[in-house]
């Protein structure tokens, strides 16, 4: 199989931080179609979010958060720094990877750029993201010291980022609105990376944007509809 090409990075360097929950704690609000596994679903998701974000960065600049077995081997298979989730939820865990995403050194051989340095945070689970979906978004952040993309509903936050200033994580329910009070609220027209998946809903959205390769595969295995009368 042909791997993906990469696309041009961002003219700006950014060091992104992707949490992702162990897998059986993950997507408790998502009900699986038959004959799908949650947990092998969660981690599908998880993979296809690694993916397209190590082929948009030089996977180096990649932090992944978490405890979960599975996601850290993908994570350290692509290329990605792994860092040990610490507990006590999710800003927590963003906390501890913005520490090894801000310290210098970890620099990729052929990857130094001068130019302004960005610092990112990207939940790890939307499954429709391409590269160049990551780097439109990038580069619209760039043009301000911070910046917040929310959620396909408007409410939650699937990026946050600042250029050359600090990061103030306040992820959780209704997290755009707080994170807007100090960054620019960009609502991109980019539906695959703002479709974060947790709900059955969602997760339809996402079918019909288009999803990734293991995700897709993973919904294969549902129980085919019965016929209609």
């Amino acid at each position: 199989m042909t791997p993906t090409p990469r696309v041009p990075p961002p003219a700006t360097r950014w060091r992104l931080v992707v949490p992702l929950q162990r897998a059986e704690r993950a997507k408790t609000r998502l009900v699986a179609p038959e004959g799908v596994g949650r947990v092998a679903l969660a981690r599908a998701i998880a993979a296809d979010t690694l993916e397209a974000v190590c082929r948009a960065l030089p996977p180096g600049d990649v932090v992944v958060v978490t405890s979960d077995p599975a996601g850290a081997a993908r994570a350290a298979a692509l290329g990605a720094r792994v860092v040990e989730d610490p507990g006590g939820g999710l800003n927590a865990a963003i906390r501890a990877g913005l520490v090894v995403a801000a310290a210098p050194g970890g620099e990729v051989p052929g990857a130094e750029r001068t130019g302004p340095h960005g610092l990112g945070v990207l939940l790890g689970d939307l499954p429709c993201l391409r590269p160049a979906d990551l780097v439109a978004a990038l580069e619209a952040c760039a043009r301000h010291p911070r910046a917040v993309v929310p959620d396909a509903d408007g409410s939650g936050t699937v990026l946050l980022t600042a250029v050359d200033a600090d990061l103030s994580p306040r992820f959780g329910a209704g997290s755009a609105d707080r994170h807007a009070a100090t960054a620019a609220r960009l609502a991109l027209d980019l539906p695959r990376l703002r479709r974060d998946v947790d709900t059955t809903a969602d997760l339809g959205d996402a079918v019909r944007l288009g999803l990734g390769p293991r995700t897709s595969a993973a919904l294969a295995a549902a129980a085919p509809p019965p016929p209609s009368a």
